[in-house]
């Protein structure tokens, strides 16, 4: 059995079709339990931020978990696999492993070097852990895949020159509205993405509104920026007010419909409305865009803006070097681990020869002292152990090829040792 992640990235697809992806807290209990039940599946973990929704899966085969995991993603979400079926990226094996390490080192984001992205790989494995579907691969391998997070950031400077939504949103902003200075900004969603793009924005001398759907986040981050809470009751009155409206919020259905920018328009007295939408599902209706005197962007506008530079792209390299050195590392572990089932049966059946050859001489040993006893176990144990050697380190070295697939099955046919799980 082998890794395989499936699924469909700010790469390929729109944001369009990635919010019929998304999978919200609500629906992963469900969503693993319907992983859990599938033939070919045997751990499974769900990546779902606004960039990607990722399944990576523990699978029987490439083919039959391929399969598997496309029809459980188009079954969830209906949505027929023709809509995204050309659209949608596999890695297995090596190739799956390295595209987590990636993803956590966060050279995979549309931002390079993007902070969450860690946490949400972090995030990822716990809620996989406390639905019992991250067994001892995925576990590895998500472990691994946070401390070559950690490391990329430590030895490199992959974080430090970020280029984040917020200030490339205000550079749409910008274009719209001629300068930040002076205007009105409000900020839908209190989580990390909507507290930097305050910061960011206040620095630029915007008065700021901050609206939660929890009033207590929104107070604590308008408190922080020197902003003012709005009630999310009174977003239409939000809407009137300012010149920028900037939303970053986990809700699963849009917050800002076309009615409610149109009401707010009539009354603005002509005044242009920017709109930008970094949530995924998105924040705010696409229909949005239909109403006159109205600019909304959102992840697909953010696209090229967000084109790393020369600068970002040597520390691309320098992480991915990282990697390089990484992923050998869990695939030596997961060869050991695939082993570990077949190598420790063999020890069992020569200790039970052992066993029972000391059990046949029992009387012959009876007159032995307890020091003669000890030495009679310590010999019998060494000859076990050094007739024993010669096969187990040939089946460790050659693990993961060809040759030691075969050097594997000759030992269970014979020492008539059972298939892992039996």
């Amino acid at each position: 059995m082998s890794v395989l992640v499936v699924g469909l990235t700010h790469r390929t697809a729109p944001v369009g079709l990635l919010e019929r992806f998304a999978f919200d807290a609500s629906s992963l209990p469900k969503a693993f339990h319907q992983l859990k039940s599938s033939e070919h599946v045997r751990e499974a973990t769900i990546l779902s931020t606004c960039n990607r929704v990722e399944v990576y899966a523990l699978v029987t085969g490439y083919h039959a978990g391929l399969a598997e995991l496309r029809r459980f993603l188009s079954e969830f979400h209906h949505v027929e696999v023709d809509e995204f079926g050309p659209l949608i990226q596999s890695g297995y094996e090596e190739e799956a492993v390295r595209h987590l390490f990636s993803v956590a080192a966060g050279i995979e984001s549309m931002v390079v070097g993007e902070p969450q992205i860690l946490s949400q790989v972090r995030e990822a494995f716990r809620v996989a852990t406390d639905e019992e579907a991250a067994g001892p691969v995925l576990s590895a391998l998500f472990r691994q895949a946070i401390k070559v997070g950690r490391r990329a950031r430590a030895e490199t400077s992959i974080g430090k020159s970020v280029k984040t939504f917020a200030s490339a949103g205000a550079d749409l902003a910008r274009q719209a509205l001629g300068t930040l200075d002076g205007k009105t900004v409000l900020v839908v969603g209190a989580g990390k993405m909507s507290d930097i793009a305050a910061r960011r924005i206040v620095r630029e001398g915007a008065a700021v509104l901050v609206a939660n759907r929890t009033p207590a986040h929104a107070r604590a981050l308008a408190e922080k920026i020197g902003g003012s809470e709005l009630p999310i009751t009174a977003l239409p009155d939000g809407l009137a007010r300012a010149d920028l409206v900037l939303c970053s919020t986990g809700s699963p259905e849009p917050l800002i419909t076309r009615e409610m920018v149109a009401e707010a328009v009539a009354s603005r007295g002509g005044r242009p409305l920017v709109l930008l939408d970094l949530a995924v599902p998105r924040d705010v209706d696409p229909e949005v865009r239909s109403v006159e005197g109205v600019v909304l962007r959102d992840l697909d506008d953010l696209r090229e803006a967000l084109v790393p530079g020369p600068e970002q792209l040597t520390e691309v390299s320098a992480v991915r070097e990282i990697i390089a050195e990484e992923v050998p590392r869990f695939a030596a572990w997961q060869r050991a681990h695939h082993l570990a089932p077949l190598l420790e049966a063999l020890q069992a059946r020569g200790e039970d020869a052992r066993a029972r050859e000391l059990k046949r001489a029992a009387a012959r040993l009876a007159d032995l002292s307890d020091e003669e006893r000890e030495a009679v176990e310590m010999l019998t144990r060494s000859i076990v152990a050094k007739l024993m050697h010669d096969p187990v380190a040939a089946v460790k070295q050659k693990a993961g090829t060809a040759e030691g697939e075969a050097l594997a099955r000759a030992l269970r046919e014979l020492f008539d040792l059972p298939l892992a799980g039996r």
